[in-house]
Protein backbone atom coordinates (compact mmCIF):
# COMPACT_ATOMS: atom_id res chain seq x y z
CA UNK A 1 0.00 0.00 0.00
CA UNK A 2 2.74 2.20 -0.20
CA UNK A 3 1.51 4.05 -3.11
CA UNK A 4 -1.78 4.97 -1.43
CA UNK A 5 0.49 5.83 1.63
CA UNK A 6 3.18 7.85 -1.32
CA UNK A 7 -0.56 9.45 -2.46
CA UNK A 8 -1.77 10.61 0.91
CA UNK A 9 1.72 12.26 1.83
CA UNK A 10 1.92 14.47 -1.11
CA UNK A 11 -1.93 15.46 -1.15
CA UNK A 12 -1.70 16.38 2.46
CA UNK A 13 1.37 18.41 2.08
CA UNK A 14 -0.23 20.21 -0.78
CA UNK A 15 -2.70 21.68 1.77
CA UNK A 16 0.20 23.61 3.30
CA UNK A 17 0.67 25.71 0.00
CA UNK A 18 -0.36 29.13 -0.44
CA UNK A 19 -1.23 31.55 -3.22
CA UNK A 20 1.72 33.74 -4.03
CA UNK A 21 4.31 30.93 -2.72
CA UNK A 22 8.20 29.80 -4.02
CA UNK A 23 8.19 26.60 -3.51
CA UNK A 24 10.74 24.09 -3.98
CA UNK A 25 9.77 20.58 -5.55
CA UNK A 26 11.11 17.67 -4.75
CA UNK A 27 12.24 14.64 -6.80
CA UNK A 28 11.47 11.22 -6.80
CA UNK A 29 7.54 8.91 -6.74
CA UNK A 30 6.20 10.65 -3.59
CA UNK A 31 7.25 13.93 -4.39
CA UNK A 32 5.85 13.51 -7.56
CA UNK A 33 2.26 13.17 -5.98
CA UNK A 34 3.05 16.09 -4.29
CA UNK A 35 3.99 18.09 -7.62
CA UNK A 36 0.26 16.58 -8.86
CA UNK A 37 -1.84 17.92 -6.42
CA UNK A 38 0.00 21.30 -5.74
CA UNK A 39 -1.13 21.59 -9.73
CA UNK A 40 -4.55 20.56 -9.12
CA UNK A 41 -4.84 23.25 -6.78
CA UNK A 42 -4.35 25.92 -9.49
CA UNK A 43 -3.06 28.52 -6.65
CA UNK A 44 -2.49 31.75 -8.52
CA UNK A 45 0.92 33.14 -8.41
CA UNK A 46 3.07 30.25 -7.49
CA UNK A 47 6.67 29.70 -8.60
CA UNK A 48 7.97 26.74 -8.40
CA UNK A 49 11.97 25.77 -8.75
CA UNK A 50 12.37 21.77 -9.15
CA UNK A 51 15.35 19.81 -7.97
CA UNK A 52 16.28 17.91 -10.78
CA UNK A 53 14.77 18.05 -14.74
CA UNK A 54 12.75 14.99 -14.11
CA UNK A 55 10.49 16.86 -11.47
CA UNK A 56 10.76 20.23 -14.43
CA UNK A 57 9.37 17.83 -16.85
CA UNK A 58 6.26 17.00 -14.59
CA UNK A 59 5.72 20.50 -13.50
CA UNK A 60 5.58 21.88 -16.50
CA UNK A 61 3.69 19.42 -18.26
CA UNK A 62 1.22 20.15 -15.34
CA UNK A 63 1.08 23.83 -15.92
CA UNK A 64 3.33 24.98 -12.89
CA UNK A 65 5.05 27.87 -13.26
CA UNK A 66 8.78 27.57 -13.05
CA UNK A 67 11.92 29.44 -11.91
CA UNK A 68 15.33 29.06 -10.60
CA UNK A 69 17.16 29.64 -7.44
CA UNK A 70 19.19 32.71 -9.73
CA UNK A 71 15.54 34.16 -10.31
CA UNK A 72 13.97 33.33 -6.90
CA UNK A 73 17.12 32.41 -4.40
CA UNK A 74 14.56 32.80 -1.34
CA UNK A 75 11.88 29.95 -1.22
CA UNK A 76 9.39 30.10 0.77
CA UNK A 77 8.19 26.08 1.35
CA UNK A 78 9.70 23.01 0.07
CA UNK A 79 8.14 19.74 -0.14
CA UNK A 80 10.10 16.50 -1.01
CA UNK A 81 10.77 13.05 -0.32
CA UNK A 82 13.33 11.07 1.82
CA UNK A 83 14.43 7.64 1.87
CA UNK A 84 14.61 6.88 5.49
CA UNK A 85 13.63 9.59 7.76
CA UNK A 86 15.48 8.82 11.70
CA UNK A 87 15.65 10.64 14.74
CA UNK A 88 14.97 14.58 15.14
CA UNK A 89 13.83 14.01 11.47
CA UNK A 90 17.29 13.35 10.00
CA UNK A 91 17.15 12.18 6.93
CA UNK A 92 19.29 10.30 4.29
CA UNK A 93 17.98 10.95 0.69
CA UNK A 94 19.29 11.05 -2.60
CA UNK A 95 17.91 7.59 -3.91
CA UNK A 96 17.14 9.43 -7.18
CA UNK A 97 20.30 11.04 -7.63
CA UNK A 98 19.27 14.58 -7.23
CA UNK A 99 20.68 15.09 -3.55
CA UNK A 100 23.22 17.94 -4.74
CA UNK A 101 20.09 19.96 -6.10
CA UNK A 102 17.87 19.09 -3.69
CA UNK A 103 19.86 20.08 -0.63
CA UNK A 104 21.04 23.37 -2.63
CA UNK A 105 16.81 24.25 -2.47
CA UNK A 106 16.20 23.36 1.24
CA UNK A 107 19.14 25.19 2.15
CA UNK A 108 17.07 28.20 0.07
CA UNK A 109 13.81 27.16 1.89
CA UNK A 110 12.19 29.40 4.91
CA UNK A 111 10.90 26.08 5.56
CA UNK A 112 10.91 22.35 4.54
CA UNK A 113 8.64 19.26 4.91
CA UNK A 114 9.79 16.18 4.19
CA UNK A 115 7.35 13.74 2.32
CA UNK A 116 6.94 9.74 3.04
CA UNK A 117 5.07 6.16 2.78
CA UNK A 118 5.31 4.74 6.46
CA UNK A 119 8.14 2.23 5.98
CA UNK A 120 10.51 5.36 5.47
CA UNK A 121 10.61 5.98 9.30
CA UNK A 122 13.27 4.05 10.78
CA UNK A 123 14.65 3.94 14.59
CA UNK A 124 18.37 5.10 13.23
CA UNK A 125 19.86 5.95 9.75
CA UNK A 126 21.80 3.35 7.73
CA UNK A 127 20.05 0.41 6.22
CA UNK A 128 19.29 2.87 3.44
CA UNK A 129 22.42 2.87 1.70
CA UNK A 130 24.23 6.63 1.60
CA UNK A 131 24.31 8.19 -1.51
CA UNK A 132 27.55 10.28 -1.89
CA UNK A 133 27.69 12.80 -5.25
CA UNK A 134 31.34 13.14 -6.71
CA UNK A 135 32.88 14.81 -9.45
CA UNK A 136 33.80 12.08 -12.08
CA UNK A 137 37.12 13.07 -12.77
CA UNK A 138 39.54 10.76 -10.22
CA UNK A 139 36.16 9.57 -8.55
CA UNK A 140 38.02 6.09 -8.20
CA UNK A 141 40.38 8.15 -6.19
CA UNK A 142 37.55 9.75 -4.19
CA UNK A 143 36.41 6.29 -3.33
CA UNK A 144 39.39 5.04 -1.82
CA UNK A 145 39.14 8.34 -0.01
CA UNK A 146 35.56 7.68 0.99
CA UNK A 147 36.53 4.40 2.19
CA UNK A 148 38.98 5.59 4.78
CA UNK A 149 36.48 8.23 6.31
CA UNK A 150 33.67 5.09 6.20
CA UNK A 151 36.44 2.99 8.10
CA UNK A 152 36.69 5.07 10.74
CA UNK A 153 33.13 5.14 11.47
CA UNK A 154 32.70 1.39 11.45
CA UNK A 155 31.24 0.76 8.46
CA UNK A 156 33.34 -1.74 6.71
CA UNK A 157 31.79 -2.22 3.43
CA UNK A 158 33.09 0.48 0.63
CA UNK A 159 30.58 2.49 -1.20
CA UNK A 160 29.86 1.14 -4.72
CA UNK A 161 29.63 3.44 -7.69
CA UNK A 162 26.19 3.61 -9.12
CA UNK A 163 25.31 1.97 -12.77
CA UNK A 164 22.40 1.16 -14.58
CA UNK A 165 22.30 -1.08 -17.80
CA UNK A 166 23.74 1.98 -20.10
CA UNK A 167 26.30 2.67 -17.81
CA UNK A 168 27.44 4.39 -14.70
CA UNK A 169 24.06 7.06 -13.67
CA UNK A 170 24.97 10.43 -14.01
CA UNK A 171 23.57 13.55 -12.09
CA UNK A 172 21.81 16.53 -13.53
CA UNK A 173 25.43 17.90 -12.87
CA UNK A 174 27.42 15.44 -14.70
CA UNK A 175 28.61 14.06 -11.45
CA UNK A 176 28.59 10.13 -10.14
CA UNK A 177 26.80 8.76 -7.35
CA UNK A 178 28.44 6.22 -4.66
CA UNK A 179 26.23 4.02 -2.54
CA UNK A 180 27.54 3.67 1.05
CA UNK A 181 26.07 0.31 2.70
CA UNK A 182 26.35 1.75 6.34
CA UNK A 183 23.69 -0.45 8.06
CA UNK A 184 24.06 1.98 10.93
CA UNK A 185 25.32 5.47 11.08
CA UNK A 186 26.05 6.15 14.43
CA UNK A 187 27.23 9.42 14.53
CA UNK A 188 25.21 11.34 11.48
CA UNK A 189 26.46 14.73 11.92
CA UNK A 190 30.21 13.12 12.27
CA UNK A 191 30.22 11.13 9.31
CA UNK A 192 28.56 14.22 7.35
CA UNK A 193 31.06 16.29 8.21
CA UNK A 194 33.75 13.95 6.90
CA UNK A 195 32.80 13.27 3.82
CA UNK A 196 31.92 16.86 2.88
CA UNK A 197 35.41 17.78 3.86
CA UNK A 198 37.33 14.97 1.08
CA UNK A 199 38.35 16.75 -1.81
CA UNK A 200 36.36 14.77 -5.28
CA UNK A 201 33.22 14.87 -2.64
CA UNK A 202 30.43 17.14 -3.98
CA UNK A 203 27.56 16.48 -1.48
CA UNK A 204 26.46 13.87 0.76
CA UNK A 205 22.67 12.17 1.40
CA UNK A 206 22.25 13.12 5.01
CA UNK A 207 19.84 15.99 5.17
CA UNK A 208 20.42 17.13 9.13
CA UNK A 209 18.75 20.15 10.90
CA UNK A 210 16.57 20.92 7.90
CA UNK A 211 13.13 19.10 8.44
CA UNK A 212 10.76 21.19 9.56
CA UNK A 213 8.01 18.89 9.65
CA UNK A 214 7.20 15.18 7.70
CA UNK A 215 3.78 14.18 6.54
CA UNK A 216 3.73 10.52 6.63
CA UNK A 217 0.85 8.89 4.73
CA UNK A 218 -0.69 5.87 6.30
CA UNK A 219 -3.43 3.39 4.23
CA UNK A 220 -6.30 5.79 5.63
CA UNK A 221 -4.74 9.57 5.57
CA UNK A 222 -1.43 10.97 7.08
CA UNK A 223 0.63 11.39 10.34
CA UNK A 224 2.74 14.07 11.05
CA UNK A 225 6.06 14.13 13.10
CA UNK A 226 7.93 17.09 14.27
CA UNK A 227 11.51 17.42 14.81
Amino acid sequence: MSDLQKKNAGEAAAQYVEAGMVVGLGTGSTAAWFVKALAARNLPDLRCVPTSERTADLARELGLTLSTLEDTPKIDLTVDGADEIGPGLALIKGGGAALLREKLVWEASARCICIADAAKVVPALGTFPLPIEVVAFGHKTTANRIADVLSDHDIASPARVREAERGLIRTDGGNLIYDAACKLIADPARLAADLKSLTGVVEHGLFLDLTDLAVIGTDDGFDTINP
